[in-house]
């Protein structure tokens, strides 16, 4: 490719942050309180939390927002959460 062409992300980067923008609003949500199913097969939203105590049991699951089937995985990050306390 020559230095003079340019590619043309714009369509790429649109859908990128619409996509973006779902899941942030979803995860909002979630922690709100307010049930979700998954966009794929239509089944409950489930919210895994970290363990809030030293002495609770660990999760199977790393937190974050999942789907029965597995079509919905998203891995909430908690770290700086833990940091708070």
């Amino acid at each position: 490719m020559s230095e003079t062409q340019k590619l043309d992300f714009s369509v790429v980067n649109g859908t990128t942050l619409e996509s973006f923008n779902q899941q942030k609003n979803l995860i909002k949500r979630m922690l709100k309180g307010n049930s979700a199913t998954c966009a794929e097969c239509n089944k409950p939203l489930t919210l895994q939390l970290p363990p809030n105590t030293k002495n609770a049991k660990p999760a199977e699951k790393a937190p974050g927002i999942y789907c029965a089937k597995g079509c919905t995985d998203i891995e909430l990050d908690m770290e700086a959460v833990a940091l708070l306390k």
